[in-house]
């Protein structure tokens, strides 16, 4: 997927966070009001696209729903997520929320469905961590990026 080596810098940058913020805001916008009809999928490269869902968890301070646009691994009737936030040095808001408030609802397309998250054992994310390598490359230039283990998600009925 990625020749480079380490992180690029504009990752992060306060404007790229900002940009972010503001893009993911308005991708569940989208994606909620054509129920998944648009934002079910996002370009990684120019031959790949990828499943998106949108993930609703609780802010562990404020308790405030929060909804997270996120790739994802399907994985029979669960979904697989990774918090890599772009191989950056910190694990990504929406984890932290999870790890205090595991409750959360997962849509796919025009399906919501209640889930519970919960991180991955080693030996889970030992057989996952190929297949999502497979499924997205980038997930491992993201892991040499950082000195972190990037968490795998499961969420699960």
């Amino acid at each position: 997927m990625s020749s480079l080596r380490q992180r690029p810098k504009f990752l992060e940058t306060n404007t790229f966070h900002t940009a972010m913020k503001q893009l993911s805001r308005a991708h569940v916008g989208l994606y909620r009001r054509t129920r998944g009809k648009l934002g079910a999928t996002m370009p990684v490269s120019a031959r790949l696209w990828l499943p998106v869902c949108l993930l609703t968890h609780a802010g562990r301070k404020s308790g405030i729903p929060r909804v997270t646009p996120l790739l994802f691994m399907p994985d029979a009737e669960r979904v697989v997520l990774f918090a890599a936030q772009g191989g950056l040095p910190q694990h990504p808001q929406w984890y932290l929320n999870l790890k205090a408030d595991p409750d959360c609802t997962i849509q796919v397309g025009s399906q919501v469905r209640r889930l519970k998250a919960r991180t991955a054992s080693a030996a889970e994310r030992e057989a996952l961590w190929p297949r999502m390598k497979q499924h997205y490359p980038g997930w491992g230039a993201y892991q040499s990026w950082c000195e972190r283990e990037i968490p795998v998600v499961i969420c699960e009925p």
